[in-house]
């Protein structure tokens, strides 16, 4: 039994490392993408150069939230293999029911946070009824 517990917290930790090295991943997109639009549009030289700074902070900002979502993933493991939340009695975590990690940030779970109230993300495409380009998917993927 110990062993699918084992098993199980292991996949739930890749599928969760994965997760947010995607979404690190579209974060880092954004910023690039989002620099180039802001240095097009810029009119001198040092609002080019506030708009790579920007970006490099956007980058590493997300970088900081995938190391933090990877190790709590692997802190959640560990305490999946101890039998639980908080580990064993006699654990040195001294029964600390989560990971404490100084300055790493938190993370939410994936579909949620994104400010839309849906679990959708921010496709405004999905859902089928996007009146201004006629697209959409018709709520389903194909």
């Amino acid at each position: 039994m110990q062993a699918g517990k084992n098993a199980a917290a292991a996949a739930k930790e890749a599928a969760g490392n994965v997760a947010a090295t995607a979404k690190a991943g579209m974060d880092k997109t954004k910023a690039t993408a989002q620099e180039k639009v802001e240095r097009m549009t810029a009119h001198n030289p040092m609002e080019k150069e506030m708009a790579t700074q920007r970006k490099e902070e956007k980058i590493q900002q997300a970088e900081m939230n995938k190391q933090g979502v990877h190790e709590q993933n692997a802190a959640a493991k560990e305490a999946a293999r101890l039998g639980g939340p908080g580990g064993v009695a006699g654990h040195p975590t001294g029964g600390v029911t989560g990971h404490v990690t100084t300055g790493a940030v938190g993370s939410h779970p994936i579909g949620t946070g994104t400010g839309t109230g849906t679990t959708t993300g921010h496709n405004p495409l999905t859902g089928g009824t996007h009146t201004t380009t006629g697209h959409g998917t018709g709520g389903r993927f194909l």
